[in-house]
């Protein structure tokens, strides 16, 4: 959930693996500036061309109709190529489910990259940032996600790493799924 409120934090209902774009996700806790922290890498390709992706991660306040646990997303301002965002969704901890709120800052490089921060919220940190790549014999995008992320609540550390890497890779399959059909 934590990473699915990133636009970060995106998607529809899981779909059998074999209509899933392929992906690759990697989640690594680690100790820095802000405390223990986690260190998100997602990416994966799709048909869709850059500005359709674009189009579709920027369109902000339609996110919650195919991120999984999100439930709306509100642009509160927006000025030039920054915007201001509120999301509300929730989090899954094993049978535990936990309503999050976060307002964030997005800073837009026109069909590149979209990067996010936490203005307030339910997370201790939260920044990521999405890359779209063109893919010149295909046509299509790589959509990269990295991300670091601290949420304010517990997570329990056995299974933290496990937890956030089932969801980011949840959300990346629909965020996927989506670009993919650029309807």
């Amino acid at each position: 959930m934590i990473a699915r409120l990133c636009f970060c934090l995106m998607m529809a209902a899981a779909l059998p693996a074999l209509a899933r774009p392929a992906l690759d996700v990697s989640v690594e806790r680690v100790d820095g500036a802000d405390g223990k922290v986690y260190q998100i890498s997602a990416r994966g390709e799709v048909a869709a061309s850059p500005a359709a992706v674009w189009r579709i991660l920027t369109d902000y306040e339609r996110m919650a109709e195919f991120v999984p646990d999100l439930r709306r997303a509100r642009v509160i301002s927006r000025s030039g190529d920054e915007v201001v965002v509120e999301q509300l969704g929730e989090a899954r901890l094993l049978f535990l489910r936990r309503e999050i709120r976060l307002v964030v800052q997005v800073r837009e490089q026109p069909i590149t990259q979209i990067d996010i921060s936490l203005v307030e919220g339910d997370m201790r940190v939260y920044r990521c940032t999405w890359q779209l790549v063109p893919v010149a014999h295909t046509g299509g995008t790589r959509v990269l996600y990295s991300g670091t992320l601290a949420p304010k609540f517990y997570v329990p550390g056995m299974l933290d790493s496990n937890l956030i890497r089932g969801d980011i890779e949840k959300m990346m399959a629909a965020v996927l799924q989506r670009l993919d059909r650029t309807d």
